[in-house]
């Protein structure tokens, strides 16, 4: 009699089991990348390898004082402040993009710098975020430079910002598009994830073009390499300047969800854009790739499909005019 009670029992909570996962799978977003372990997850050990001893290594990096140039019209002036953070800057608006001042990410040590202190920030106009993941949304950044200005984010992420003094929160659906001065944002695909826990995979996330003046910028937020996914976003948008991911790539979980820099030179030739900045390296250690490796990469690559000229490796802190 116990042994069929719990039997029942037993097969009543998997079909929970069963009909939650189904649910949590079906309210996935489009191009959600696939969460199970890849293979060889097993054989090495990160905590080991690269946690403990980041930890205990010197932070790198300086922390400058930032000359932000005037910006005439037509012209942008970018500043990359570490890992996806940037200040882009039209004449007429100031938008910051997935900040995060972090010292720390739980267990995950900031290994360099941010490029300059976040009170020596202009005043701030707009705030993008990519998806939820804590090194794009870091809520302390964002309560810090919340000045009652509008926030855009992926659907489903707006309750994560709503109370850091924000005037306006800015839920996009994939391609849909708001304006605000001169710029107008577009939310673009990636193929990610945005869950915040393990329990809401329904989160949205992408990347953000940016176009005003004729001129346009693409933030991809963080993304795997697909075949025939960039032609697709090229197709629907021009890219002119492509902010592209290029570290994160040799993860403990062997997922496919972030590119190398060979893969992001082919995002980059298939977007057909004109300017290639990396990013998404050298400010945490996400995987086992050594910080250095990422733009070493880039460059040989860069150089073997003959683009090295259209290649600009920004230093932290340091405000470029395209």
């Amino acid at each position: 009699m116990v042994q069929r009670l719990l039997t029942k029992g037993i097969r009543k909570a998997r079909r929970k089991i069963a009909v939650r996962a189904g649910r949590r799978r079906k309210d996935r977003p489009e191009h959600h990348a696939s969460m199970k372990l890849g293979p060889g997850w097993h054989e090495r050990n990160f905590l080991t390898e690269v946690i403990i001893p980041t930890m205990f290594a010197r932070r790198d990096g300086s922390k400058l004082k930032p000359e932000f140039p005037a910006v005439s019209e037509g012209q942008v002036c970018i500043t990359w402040i570490g890992h996806a953070s940037f200040l882009i800057q039209t004449s007429r608006t100031s938008i910051l993009i997935d900040p995060i001042w972090a010292k720390w990410l739980k267990v995950f040590k900031r290994i360099k710098h941010p490029g300059f202190e976040i009170h020596d920030l202009p005043d701030i106009d707009l705030v993008l975020v990519s998806h939820a993941h804590f090194d794009h949304l870091d809520r302390k950044t964002l309560r810090t430079v919340a000045a009652e200005q509008p926030i855009v984010v992926p659907e489903h992420v707006g309750n994560l910002v709503h109370d850091l003094g924000f005037n306006r929160v800015h839920e996009l659906k994939r391609w849909e598009s708001i304006e605000h001065e001169d710029l107008k944002i577009t939310l673009t695909p990636a193929y990610h994830w945005g869950a915040r826990m393990l329990h809401d995979s329904h989160r949205g996330f992408g990347g953000f073009l940016l176009e005003f003046d004729g001129r346009s910028i693409f933030h991809c937020g963080d993304s795997a390499y697909v075949e025939n996914f960039f032609p697709k976003i090229a197709e629907r948008s021009a890219v002119e300047i492509a902010l592209l991911p290029i570290g994160a790539y040799d993860a403990p979980t062997k997922r496919n969800v972030h590119m190398n820099p060979e893969e992001a030179v082919q995002a980059f030739v298939e977007l057909k854009a004109q300017k290639l900045v990396p990013m998404h390296y050298g400010s945490f250690r996400l995987s086992y790739e050594p910080p250095h490796e990422p733009p070493t990469r880039l460059i040989e690559r860069a150089r073997e499909v003959g683009i090295l000229d259209r290649v600009h490796v920004l230093t932290e802190g340091q405000p470029v005019v395209f």
